[in-house]
């Protein structure tokens, strides 16, 4: 087989299903345990922001193919180029993905099996929901390389107690599904053969509400996080009185008070 025909026969590295307003993208280098190259970010990206503009998803999941979740950056990579050039392009690239979760209108959710290391726990970390196998486990290993998690850092200090996001950082030790669950960095851990039930059950309790105080909702609960009590308290007062001119919030508590179940337009 030619190398031509190598590369149009090669299975892409991001997959993408949709399903009932749920877009499943799964990061497809299982031999390299999905470990983040500059070209799945890049494809990442392209997606997410083709699902952000798309009113059709209502809710995004990210899952990894074989054996992992995500094993980090691709660190073969990360030493083809020692120039500080190319080490601030690829950690910045890192970067704008994990805000394009936060910022993206629809949740999402982390569905994590076997390690979330690095740069793949840090991917748990920004989305906004992760569920995990029994079989996950979770670290930020860098250190054990010579290289602190300095990136990994941002959404585990925003996830997990400070002691306890440090002493990860510091030791670069594996943690447990349940330690995970204990610790505020997965909602929930259920058995590996039904870790796929579990993420249609909670996308389904998502989708039942109206996508108009989910996406006014996500936006305002990580801008309050960086503001001071009084501004955070203003920006929720304003994002409310907002939610409450569109047309789902009235139908929905016209519908409650007259105890049936209420109709979404999406406005």
């Amino acid at each position: 087989m030619s190398a031509n025909t190598q590369a149009v026969t090669a299975e892409p590295i991001l997959l993408r299903q949709d399903e009932g307003g749920v877009a499943t993208l799964t990061l497809n280098r299982p031999m390299q345990f999905n470990s983040l190259s500059q070209e799945l970010m890049n494809e990442l990206e392209l997606e997410l922001d083709r699902i952000a503009a798309d009113a059709g998803v209502r809710v995004v999941v990210l899952a990894g193919a074989g054996k992992a979740f995500c094993a980090g950056h691709d660190l073969k990579e990360m030493r083809s180029d020692a120039s500080k050039e190319f080490q601030q392009a690829l950690f910045r690239q890192c970067s704008k993905l994990m805000l394009m979760l936060v910022r993206m209108p629809q949740p999402v959710i982390a569905r994590v099996h076997g390690i979330a290391t690095a740069a793949g726990c840090q991917l748990v970390a920004m989305c906004d929901l992760a569920v995990a196998s029994d079989n996950a486990r979770f670290a930020v290993s860098g250190v054990n390389l010579g290289l602190f998690c300095s990136t990994p850092a941002v959404g585990l200090a925003r996830n997990l107690g400070r002691k306890q996001a440090m002493e990860m950082l510091l030791t670069g030790e594996f943690i447990d599904a349940q330690a995970a669950l204990a610790r505020g960095l997965v909602n929930r851990v259920v058995p590996l053969e039904q870790l796929d039930a579990e993420i249609r059950k909670l996308c389904a309790s998502i989708l039942a509400k109206t996508p108009v105080a989910i996406r006014l909702g996500k936006e305002a609960f990580y801008r309050q996080l960086e503001l001071g009590l009084e501004a955070a308290y203003d920006l929720a007062s304003e994002t409310m009185a907002c939610n409450m001119m569109a047309e789902d919030a009235r139908e929905g508590i016209d519908a409650f008070v007259a105890k049936r179940k209420p109709e979404w337009k999406g406005r």
